[in-house]
């Protein structure tokens, strides 16, 4: 048995999110939690809300709320949703939680402690209007560069240009509107990321395996350019963790709180943290999982996120990390994922377009959308959805390969020998080979599974479920019962321990369906260690249910309004 810790890029908190930043973190993290759990592994699979920075007051602002009482509101709701997409968090937190802030204000004093914070003047943009200063994507203006009328003050979005705000033309506050801007003087503490290039370069080479868009995005931020820069982690906010060296204040930096980014990844060991306290257990309990003086050097410890991410957790948390000095466990594998695209464009919370987490489970239950975007997953490529793809998605893998099988094959018995599994008849050569190809499939999944090959297994299951098809079709109990009933009873027998067989294999997909199937068998769904022996699991005489349809179609009607409803043009 091994220890697995999971970790997925953390969700922020102003606003339900999409379906693509579900399947570019959470899902998989969730689909490979499962199945660890399953093999028998101890398993801490950890979230929570990034909740700090200038669009959590933003959001709040306009929400007419303050901003703690705004963020505890989301995070109930992130939590509802994520509980509706079944995510199996052993803790989902929170990095505005006493844990999170005891802990960054640690790693920010160890690291100073080691000289790797420095304290340097800056010229920043001020409203006055406003009353606070701004940060760069905060001021909008006229591009210099092409007269794009809102550029932001750090890239505009037309000509791709990096700006800073002095550049722009007619600069405004992207709050509310004002001119009324000034340069004033501040300070700021930086993280000096460049002093630990070399150390995060001999780290990220002795990772094996890792998938090729994770390290070439890592190299890419190592070595273009200037390589890496230095990297403020203070700003002049209100909502944040106070800037303390340790359990000391800091002196210069009264009023000012730790810029999300470096606050934000800490979070996922202060989870650990508030995981433990949850449970009552002690201190030792979490530290276990991340510190390699505390057993933390016997855990795999695995990452989940966009690529968006990758930056900051390939050479921002490690930094981290490796800057303080202390014994901290480092990522041994990071997956990361590209981005799922909507009908041929973007999601858009601003223009309705696209389906978000808590429309889509108004829509149709967790399962279906969990089978689809886990195997259409973003893995090496961009993905696409479109409804016409998702409705064939569920038609064919969910209903009329997987769901069917359920259904005849239970239906069936239940008409010739009742609800219990049926005696007579010994297994022919067609059932050996069913069982050996059985076996040489789960084998295969097991395999793209531990390699964490999302959509190869996803293939590898739903060829499990296609082989079991093919076998009943071929079978045909329905016209051996007429002329020898022994044989039809053999073929059902088999048939109903693929069914308990498929809710093991099955779960960490579609988890509702999984114990539907189970629970159907009167079993537990567990994962074949020996598919020979599980193919046997169900004896002559066990009683079984027959189940209500697993999966139903979307018919396209249901699929042409959905696309209509979601396109952005009534937003």
């Amino acid at each position: 048995m091994a220890r697995i810790l999971i970790t997925s890029a953390i969700p922020y908190i102003n606003g339900i999110k999409h379906l693509g930043n579900l399947v570019g973190s959470q899902l998989p993290a969730d689909l490979y939690a499962r199945y660890a759990r399953a093999r028998g592994h101890e398993v801490l699979f950890l979230c929570a809300t990034d909740e700090h920075g200038t669009p959590a007051e933003l959001a709040a602002a306009k929400a007419g709320m303050p901003v703690a009482d705004y963020c505890a509101e989301m995070w109930q709701v992130q939590k509802r949703l994520s509980d509706g997409f079944r995510l199996s968090f052993d803790h989902f937190g929170r990095s505005s939680s006493p844990q999170n802030h005891r802990l960054t204000q640690h790693f920010a004093g160890r690291l100073a402690d080691n000289g790797l914070i420095e304290e340097r003047s800056e010229r920043q943009v001020y409203s006055n209007a406003d009353g606070r200063f701004l940060p760069d994507r905060y001021i909008e203006g006229t591009c210099p560069n092409c007269g794009y009328d809102r550029a932001r003050g750090d890239q505009c979005e037309n000509c791709t240009k990096q700006l800073d705000p002095t550049d722009l033309i007619e600069p405004r506050s992207a709050i509310s509107g004002s001119t009324d801007l000034e340069v004033r003087e501040t300070k700021h503490l930086y993280l000096l990321q460049s002093r630990l290039r070399d150390d995060l370069r001999d780290w990220i080479d002795r990772q094996e395996g890792w998938p090729v868009l994770t390290t070439s995005i890592a190299r890419k931020w190592l070595d273009d350019g200037d390589g890496l820069q230095d990297r403020g982690i203070t700003r002049d906010l209100d909502w944040g963790v106070p800037v303390r060296r340790g359990d000391r204040d800091w002196p210069g930096m009264e009023g000012k709180v730790f810029y999300v980014w470096f606050d934000a990844p800490i979070e996922y060991i202060a989870c650990a943290g508030e995981w433990a306290d949850a449970q009552e257990l002690s201190q030792s309990d979490w530290e276990r999982w991340w510190r390699t003086d505390k057993g933390a050097e016997n855990v795999r410890y695995v990452q989940f996120m966009g690529k968006d991410n990758v930056p900051f957790h390939t050479l921002s948390f490690p930094a981290t990390l490796l800057g303080s000095g202390e014994p901290w466990k480092l990522v041994d594998y990071i997956k990361s994922f590209n981005y799922l695209t909507y009908d041929g464009g973007q999601f858009s919370t601003s223009q309705g377009r696209g389906i978000f987490m808590d429309q889509a489970l108004e829509l149709l239950p967790a399962d279906y959308w969990r089978w689809w975007l886990l195997s259409h997953a973003p893995e090496t490529s961009d993905s696409a959805f479109t409804w016409e793809a998702f409705q064939a998605g569920v038609n064919k893998d969910l209903a009329d390969v997987l769901g069917n099988f359920v259904s005849r094959v239970t239906k069936f018995c239940r008409s010739r020998f009742g609800e219990v599994v049926p005696e007579g008849g010994e297994e022919t050569p067609e059932d050996a080979a069913l069982i050996a190809e059985i076996s040489q499939k789960v084998a295969a999944y097991q395999d793209h599974m531990d390699a964490i090959q999302v959509r190869k297994a996803a293939a590898e299951l739903r060829g499990i479920w296609v082989a079991g098809n093919e076998y009943l079709q071929a079978a045909a109990p329905w016209a051996a019962f007429k002329s020898d009933p022994a044989r039809a009873a053999a073929i059902v027998r088999l048939s109903l321990n693929l069914v308990a067989l498929y809710a093991g294999l099955s779960r960490p997909f579609i988890p509702d369906a999984a114990e539907a199937m189970a629970e159907a068998m009167g079993v537990a769904p567990e994962w074949p260690e020996d598919v020979a022996a599980a193919l046997h699991r169900l004896p002559p005489g066990a009683a079984f249910r027959t189940p209500d349809n697993l999966f139903r179609k979307v018919a396209d009607d249901e699929r042409d309004a959905w696309q209509a409803r979601f396109s952005g043009g009534a937003a």
